[in-house]
């Protein structure tokens, strides 16, 4: 699994020195998920789930956070896809987590605000060690190919949940099923492109507790 992955096919960037990356490998009876992810990147991604519209929405996700993100995942897409979609998430939150580390110096706090045609979305992060998770979306269609609709919103709470962070996506307007979902994973893209980046003047932790 994930064979073209060696360090000599990894981008530039992932071998320069204090580059935040990560690697995860969560294997279960139900899904077995590969994740690399590097925050100071530059948008590359190799994307395999079995689900192709999430792979869709992950591209676009690593394109807009500027995040390189590679991710092969195995699942019991014979039974549904409700266990590859939690398990990439949960596998690209841990990845975030590990990869921000002491979270020193970062920013923190980020928004995105994303139009796609006639969908709207805003999406909020809080790097805050804490989740929570707000989602205030609603689509027409039940699914995208083999991707269950319903499950955009558990992917966003597993994800926010094993990142340890707040995140707010409210759709504003939007009618058409996939624009509303690309839009909702650009604008947290951006959100969290934003709040990972280095702040030069913030010279610890950026909270008045000392930790995230």
């Amino acid at each position: 699994m994930m064979s073209n992955l060696t360090n000599d096919a990894q981008p530039d960037a992932a071998r320069e020195t204090n580059v935040r990356s990560a690697a995860v490998h969560r294997r279960t009876k139900e899904t077995d998920v590969r994740v690399s992810l590097t925050l100071d990147g530059g948008g590359d991604s190799q994307i395999k789930t079995g689900v192709p519209f999430l792979d869709h929405m992950l591209e676009l996700f690593a394109r807009h956070a500027l995040f390189d993100l590679a991710l092969e995942c195995r699942g019991d897409l014979h039974i549904d896809d409700h266990h590859s979609v939690e398990d990439v998430a949960i596998s690209i939150g841990q990845a975030l987590a590990e990869a921000l580390g002491d979270k020193r110096g970062i920013t923190r706090y980020g928004a995105g605000l994303v139009p796609m045609d006639e969908s709207l979305c805003r999406a909020v992060v809080d790097l805050s060690g804490r989740f929570y998770l707000v989602y205030e979306v609603e689509a027409r269609r039940q699914m995208i190919g083999n991707f269950s609709v319903e499950l955009a919103e558990h992917f966003w709470r597993s994800f926010a949940e094993a990142a340890r962070l707040n995140l707010h996506i409210d759709l504003l307007r939007g009618r058409n099923t996939h624009h509303i979902l690309e839009a909702t994973f650009k604008a947290t893209a951006r959100a969290l492109r934003q709040a990972v980046e280095r702040d030069p003047r913030v010279g610890g932790v950026p909270s008045t507790k000392g930790v995230l």
